[in-house]
């Protein structure tokens, strides 16, 4: 009984020291994140094990963590969306998390997860575009259109080779990276503009690696040898 006892108490409040780091992530930000956060990562994720948390139940607090950003960047508001972009993030990060250690990781789990990346991106960016086009900042509303499409293309990209059966996580700059550079544009007076200028040229050259992979990974599978005995 005991036993018993003990283990489902380390099911329910698993050791700090036990969980994993962040994952590995081809991106500029993910190593310094993964190196620097380990334990406070650890910390957040038991924190959240202990508490119950489910990964969907996070997906949807970062969704409504994101349509409230909207909301304040159509106000006008910047400093306040920006900081709270720093939890949606967090979330949107743990989600996956949280359903790898409860080994509830599924094809609907990732699909919700997915559909909800995108519509967070739409929200955010889109309302800065408006926002920004209705006080007549016209080159700060066009970069973050350029933002939003240039986002949603990496993401695309990605889905669209998985589909045909290849993993394409190359990019200097992808989520993360997205999150911190508009974090660091609502934030710091002035430098909104830079933000999103970065945000839509290395995104562009994220997008532009992800087909330049698929493109030798594909032509690569195309040239090699059939195995004997097929056509």
């Amino acid at each position: 009984m005991e036993g018993a006892e003990a283990t489902g108490s380390d099911r329910s409040a698993p050791r700090i020291r036990d969980l994993p780091p962040p994952r590995e992530n081809p991106s500029v930000a993910a190593p310094l994140i993964r190196t620097v956060f380990a334990w406070p990562y650890r910390l957040v994720l038991a924190g959240l094990l202990r508490a119950g948390f489910r990964a969907w139940h996070l997906t949807i607090l970062s969704l409504a963590a994101n349509v409230v950003v909207g909301v304040l960047l159509l106000s006008g508001r910047r400093l306040l969306p920006g900081l709270l972009l720093l939890p949606a993030g967090l979330l949107d990060i743990f989600d996956g998390a949280v359903a790898r250690h409860r080994g509830e990781e599924s094809r609907k789990g990732a699909l919700l997860d997915s559909v909800i990346d995108r519509a967070c991106e739409g929200i955010v960016f889109g309302c800065l575009f408006f926002s920004l086009a209705e006080q007549d900042r016209t080159i700060d509303a066009g970069l973050a259109l350029s933002s939003m499409i240039i986002s949603l293309l990496v993401s695309h990209l990605r889905a669209e080779g998985e589909a045909v059966g290849l993993r394409m996580s190359e990019g200097v700059f992808q989520r993360l990276e997205r999150y911190l550079a508009l974090i660091v544009g609502l934030t710091v007076p002035g430098s909104l503009r830079v933000a999103l200028a970065v945000l839509t040229g290395l995104g562009a050259l994220t997008a532009l690696q992800r087909i330049g992979s698929a493109w030798v990974r594909i032509g690569g599978a195309a040239k090699s040898p059939a195995p004997p005995g097929q056509s």
